[in-house]
């Protein structure tokens, strides 16, 4: 079977044509542009699907909560306007005459993990990406667990400190509001203004500057801290970490280890991994969607 899959996020989307062995022909990345917002945004989309010819299904992993089952965008924050209520399965079908599933990116980020990469071992994980924000997705039995109307796993909106306490901005205490990338570069550029993301940051970090290494081990701890917490609720068999920073060995093995230190010992058998598909995961998973 030949599955047409696309990954929708906010910067850009990526397009290939997958099959059950989790091969990956014809890849192609381009700019979302979902500023323009989610009219424009499916125009892209179906002007991109148009230049393939042969396949057999579509599969869509995109941003935004998803209603899996009727292919709809239930909600989309402002990040891609006149997103919210898009009938993308339908709008794809009526176009090009092929069944279509639509998943959430980062369940599909999960879906990937568990039937070609880290999670293919286990039945009960959790999975969370690090970027932006903190996205999750829970898998039960080998399945997404969704919540009473599908919006389940929103880790990032954890509350893991005091109502009063809150960042230089005055945003609310949440999990990824500590935790995500975007707050680290942001604690990082206090000490040091050349932080624009990541990268930098571990750049400087390599060539030995302390103060930012104490801004990492701070960070650590609320990456930590937020993964005991979901660990105790779901004694979980693992938890795959992923996102641009996480693709770094050592930072996983410091999270791990310091989660480890967090949680009570009758949870100590968990595994905390490294997401093994990298940018592909969203693919791949929304291919599973019509191999599982």
């Amino acid at each position: 079977m030949k599955i047409l899959a696309a990954d929708i996020g906010g910067t850009n989307t990526k397009m290939g044509i997958c099959n059950e062995l989790g091969n990956i022909d014809q890849f192609k990345e381009y700019a979302t542009e979902a500023q323009r917002g989610g009219p424009h945004l499916m125009k892209r989309l179906m002007d991109q699907i148009g230049a393939y010819e042969d396949f057999d299904a579509i599969a869509i992993s995109t941003a935004g909560q998803v209603n899996a089952e009727e292919g709809l965008i239930a909600y989309a924050n402002e990040n891609i306007p006149d997103y919210t209520g898009m009938k993308i399965k339908d709008i794809l079908e009526s176009r090009f005459r092929k069944p279509v599933k639509v998943e959430n990116d980062v369940n599909a980020a999960a879906l990937g993990e568990a039937v070609f990469g880290a999670a293919a071992s286990y039945r009960d994980f959790l999975c969370l990406t690090f970027g932006t924000g903190v996205g999750g997705a829970i898998v039960i039995n080998h399945q997404i667990y969704r919540g009473a109307n599908g919006s389940a796993a929103e880790f990032g909106h954890m509350y893991t400190r005091s109502l009063s306490e809150r960042d230089g901005q005055a945003r609310k205490p949440y999990f990824e509001t500590f935790a995500s990338t975007t707050a680290l570069v942001r604690m990082a550029q206090q000490a040091d203004p050349e932080v624009v993301d990541g990268k930098v940051f571990f750049d400087k970090i390599r060539i030995g500057n302390e103060k930012l290494n104490h801004i990492l081990q701070a960070w650590v701890t609320e990456v930590s801290a937020g993964l005991a917490s979901l660990i105790h609720v779901f004694n979980p068999q693992a938890v795959i970490v992923g996102g641009g920073v996480m693709e770094r060995d050592d930072l996983v093995e410091l999270v791990g280890r310091q989660t480890k230190d967090l949680i009570m010992a009758s949870f100590a058998d968990v595994k905390i991994l490294k997401a093994a598909l990298g940018n592909k995961a969203g693919l791949l998973g929304a291919a599973s969607l019509f191999l599982r």
